[in-house]
């Protein structure tokens, strides 16, 4: 399987008037935010999951049975808000520690929630089961072409709005659906750089051995970044565009995640802030006059966790 930029560019029509153009907020000469967190349901996954439905839906596969998906919460809203929207039914399998506040949105979505596992592999595992029960259409949290190439629109957007006049993007992976996305859509337009959390190194376990392994995972970031194998078209992306993984540790996730409320009023989830904290904590490091662009991609928190 492979994205290509013109899938993504597809992608961006036909999702077109159902997402969000989101905002950049340009806070200094050299550094650049992307305010995914402002996308319906909050995180960037409605851009995938309306391009994997409306895709079905041209194919006449998005039938009665309607959707099924599994998330640590923030795929599964938007595969729900996604369904709701196209008028067909969703159930979304959600590991029993998804945080409070996703799981009652999800209600609020009319979805169907089965809460299985501890984590987001068990949850797959029985989304795919009720998918061969029931003829459902499976949207994937992030290994589908549609759903990367869905992501991928905001790296089209960043090139847009920003005409070109930035170096690097920095990207939370878990995953990697909006790596991969990102870049394939920015390819050779500059550099893109992972980042993730120490306890869920996915990514960089990856690049170690050559090949994509399975990976414990943990901490704070989990229920975002808690993929415990990088997903086949993000591997092929990130060997294609030649994608580095930097490391950030807890403290400088809590301390990125608070600073960003301080400074700037985004709550953002865990997850989310971890673009920042590469910068903040200086596990990633530009060069002088280096232009950056980091993704805040969620904000489904609970705002009364913010130091």
């Amino acid at each position: 399987m492979t994205v290509t930029r013109e899938d993504v560019q597809r992608a961006a029509a036909r999702i077109a008037g159902r997402v969000r153009r989101t905002p950049v907020l340009q806070v200094s000469p050299t550094l650049t935010l992307k305010l995914e967190l402002l996308q319906h349901v909050g995180s960037f996954k409605p851009r995938g999951a309306f391009n994997r439905l409306l895709s079905a839906k041209e194919q006449g596969l998005l039938t009665g049975p309607g959707v099924v998906a599994a998330s640590g919460g923030n795929a599964g809203l938007a595969a729900a808000y996604a369904a709701r929207e196209l008028g067909v039914p969703a159930r979304i399998f959600v590991p029993v520690n998804a945080p409070a506040p996703k799981v009652t949105r999800l209600r609020t979505l009319d979805a169907d929630v089965v809460q299985v596992g501890n984590e987001y592999a068990e949850a797959y595992e029985a989304a795919v089961v009720a998918c061969e029960e029931s003829g459902a259409l499976l949207v994937h949290a992030f290994d589908q072409p549609e759903v990367v190439a869905g992501q991928g629109t905001i790296g089209l957007e960043l090139l847009e709005d920003l005409d070109d006049d930035f170096d690097t993007v920095l990207v939370a992976v878990g995953g990697g659906g909006l790596i991969a996305g990102i870049a394939t859509a920015i390819g050779d337009r500059a550099q893109v750089v992972a980042v993730e959390p120490e306890l869920a190194p996915t990514l960089a376990r990856t690049l170690a051995a050559g090949e994509r392994v399975d990976v414990q995972v943990g901490g704070l970031a989990a229920d975002s970044l808690g993929a415990r194998r990088l997903g086949e078209l993000a591997f092929g992306a990130v060997k294609a565009h030649s994608v580095q993984s930097v490391l950030v540790d807890e403290d400088a996730i809590v301390a990125a995640r608070n600073e960003l409320w301080h400074e700037y009023h985004l709550a953002v989830e865990h997850g989310a802030a971890v673009s920042y904290a590469a910068l903040l904590s200086g596990a990633y490091q530009p060069a002088d006059g280096e232009r950056v662009v980091a993704v805040i991609c969620g904000a489904n928190t609970d705002p009364s966790t913010l130091g």
